[in-house]
């Protein structure tokens, strides 16, 4: 028996037995991939990872639909301009796995959620939203991610002001007994990362050009 099977055996094991820690989580997550991380992207995943191990402690949490797509949609707008492309559903799966969530189930969940929100009016969504979250939802960074981008991408607010969709957000929101105030904070700051990663993977790229000429005068 290999050492990397010999390895996810012991984790399997105490996975059924306990939570797992972050020191844990970690361990799994580079035998599960076992490539270098890009800088740009390195504390994006280890946030990520530490976060998805402490919502699985959280005994009231559910693994509901919002939650759902949170994260495949925020790793999807996060990831852009990973390299190599191809090891994304691999990352994806092994942030999951190595925090006790099944990634393919995630998707398939936020993937069928989504579908259910197209070509639906206005008053139709808010309906179909209302009805979907009955229950109590467990509130997240994550959820709240997943809400807001849920809005954004079938609500038409293209003609509206940004103070109109912060009352309708905010609307929404408290209507689903979740805090606005808490969405908002963190909506701000995933706007915030998304643009600072834009402007960084910019400036990666003129460096890059730049020593290309440097290169090529030599």
């Amino acid at each position: 028996m290999s050492k990397h099977t010999l390895t996810l055996l012991r984790f399997t094991y105490k996975k059924l037995k306990e939570k797992l820690t972050v020191s844990d989580s970690k361990k799994l997550f580079h035998e599960q991939f076992p490539y270098v991380i890009p800088g740009l992207y390195k504390r994006i995943v280890d946030e990520m990872l530490v976060e998805l191990n402490l919502l699985n402690h959280q005994n009231e949490f559910t693994q509901d639909y919002l939650f759902c797509i949170g994260l495949t949609e925020t790793f999807k707008d996060l990831m852009k301009g990973y390299k190599p492309e191809r090891h994304l559903d691999l990352l994806f799966e092994s942030l999951c796995s190595s925090t006790n969530f099944e990634g393919n189930k995630i998707k398939e969940i936020s993937q069928t959620s989504q579908k259910e929100f197209e070509d639906k009016s206005s008053k139709d969504i808010l309906k179909l939203l209302q009805e979907k979250s009955d229950s109590k939802l467990y509130p997240s960074r994550i959820l709240n991610l997943g809400l807001y981008i849920l809005i954004l991408k079938y609500l038409d607010l293209k003609e509206k002001k940004e103070s109109e969709i912060n009352d309708i957000l905010s609307n929404i929101f408290k209507n689903l007994k979740l805090s606005f105030n808490k969405a908002e904070k963190d909506i701000g700051i995933y706007k915030n990362t998304l643009s600072k990663m834009e402007q960084a993977k910019e400036l990666i790229e003129e460096l890059r050009i730049k020593d290309n000429k440097t290169a090529q005068k030599k």
